[in-house]
């Protein structure tokens, strides 16, 4: 009789002690779980030559708005001086940017040929000018009040003649004036109709 009950007592023992197989890999427990970040578009790329800063001239210059000057910035990116990129850009006051423009060395170093004394310059010489060119550029000689004159005729290749005619209206209006290349002056102002930088072509080297 005593053995017979033993039996039982035996197997629900070894039931208890038994793993169970069927539970789920503890790996596999929300709180053990790896979760991956998500990715960061907006972190910076490592630095690479292509986006080290070589040289950075900023101007504070009252032209989209008459209280609140803006900031005209150049910035040179890259290995060296005479391969790097140039970026031109002017932000406003609430920090928009409204104007962009990329540049190169070279668009900066081909006025040099109107100073050179010599048939040839140096790599040293060349990075000198460019480096010149860039402190010069805002000038305050370069910022010029009225954008535009009333002898100024219009052209094509710029502001539509509507918004000319504005700007044209406006005393208060300022130009900025920029030579790039050899002979290619340009000209841009700030239009309160469009709400945008627009370029007044027809200045000429």
């Amino acid at each position: 009789m005593r053995t017979t009950l033993l039996f039982p007592l035996f197997g629900l023992l070894a039931a208890c002690s038994t793993p169970d197989t069927r539970q789920a890999p503890a790996a596999a427990t929300p709180d053990t779980v790896t979760r991956l970040e998500p990715m960061d578009t907006a972190r910076a790329r490592a630095t690479t030559p292509q986006s080290d800063t070589l040289k950075t001239v900023r101007s504070r210059h009252i032209f989209s708005a008459p209280a609140s000057p803006d900031e005209f910035r150049l910035t040179l990116r890259g290995k060296d001086v005479l391969t790097g990129e140039i970026t031109f850009t002017i932000t406003d006051a609430a920090g928009q940017v409204i104007f962009r423009e990329i540049l190169t060395p070279a668009d900066l170093e081909a006025s040099l040929v109107n100073e050179m004394k010599t048939p040839t310059v140096t790599a040293a010489e060349r990075e000198a000018y460019v480096r010149r060119r860039m402190d010069e550029f805002f000038a305050e000689k370069n910022f010029r009040r009225p954008a535009l004159a009333a002898k100024d005729a219009y052209q094509e290749g710029g502001a539509d003649r509507t918004t000319w005619e504005d700007i044209r209206k406006r005393p208060d209006a300022i130009g900025f004036v920029y030579l790039v290349g050899k002979e290619d002056r340009r000209r841009i102002a700030y239009s309160p109709r469009t709400k945008q930088v627009v370029q007044l072509p027809g200045l000429g080297s």
